[in-house]
């Protein structure tokens, strides 16, 4: 059985022209969404997904309605795979129940591991860049040296309430104990 799924971004768009190709694919039910396609709050593709079973089809009018990137969209299809489910996406002539369709797949896998490993080893270079150069990461401090001098003082003073102080300072209970006992 073939299954579609159409997705269009936004109510002024309309779903008309995905329809009219998953009709003529043979669809026997369609399952739709209007919502962008980085939403992960998909309703009709969750339905669409529950509703299949092995040995049906889901189709889509073009590879950029079913995945939110090429990593969400390789995951989505291994997990119809897994199901024994296949994949066909009409714009693109990709059909996972041939042999040709599943290598072309891959390779978007093999292509998709890369581009990840090739953010990562960036992201670790520019951190370690950034470590020579003396720079720390993660959050500045909520108090520079001139409030931690100031926190100082008027803990000591005795007359001051912690609730005073930290609504001088602009600081919650926790990161006024935080300094204090630093």
């Amino acid at each position: 059985m073939l299954i579609g799924y159409a997705r269009i971004s936004t109510t002024d768009q309309t779903l008309a022209l995905q329809k009219d190709a998953l009709n003529a694919a043979g669809c026997d039910r369609i399952f739709t969404d209007t919502a962008s396609g980085s939403r992960t709050d998909r309703p009709g593709l969750a339905e669409a997904l529950t509703y299949v079973r092995a040995g049906d089809t889901l189709v889509v009018w073009r590879l950029d309605r079913l995945g939110r990137s090429l990593a969400h969209l390789i995951e989505t299809v291994r997990k119809l795979q897994v199901r024994g489910v296949h994949f066909r996406s009409l714009q693109e002539q990709l059909d996972t129940a041939t042999s040709g369709g599943k290598l072309v797949f891959h390779v978007f896998g093999a292509l998709a591991e890369f581009e990840r490993d090739v953010i990562r080893e960036r992201t670790m270079a520019g951190l370690a860049a950034a470590r020579a150069r003396g720079r720390q990461g993660g959050r500045r401090r909520k108090l520079g040296s001139e409030k931690l001098r100031q926190l100082r003082t008027l803990a000591a003073d005795k007359t001051e309430s912690v609730r005073s102080i930290c609504h001088t300072l602009g600081i919650s209970k926790a990161t006024f104990y935080r300094y204090l006992n630093s």
